[in-house]
């Protein structure tokens, strides 16, 4: 199993409520900046678009890919913080 990095495992602690986008595992300034000219400003709206790919990590991260320009890993690493987020609170 892979390890987490701090920033994920500080998002998975605790229910989202409005924390910015750039909050997310794998999601910086650049990326952030980016999901936020598209109107995806916080990091529930972005869980939107989980949710509605039927939490599908593989079709996220494409559309995550196409949304921002995110990279496998960055893309990996969101992914996988929503999806854990999900297991603990959904």
């Amino acid at each position: 199993m892979s390890s987490t990095s701090q920033k994920h495992r500080d998002f998975v602690a605790e229910p989202m409520g409005e924390k910015p986008v750039g909050t997310l595992a794998g999601i910086g300034d650049v990326l952030g900046k980016k999901l936020e000219e598209k109107g995806f400003d916080k990091a529930y709206v972005v869980l939107g678009q989980f949710l509605v790919l039927r939490k599908d990590e593989e079709l996220f991260r494409e559309w995550l890919k196409e949304a921002c320009g995110a990279n496998a890993k960055q893309s990996r690493d969101c992914a996988g913080c929503l999806r854990e987020w999900c297991d603990a609170f959904l």
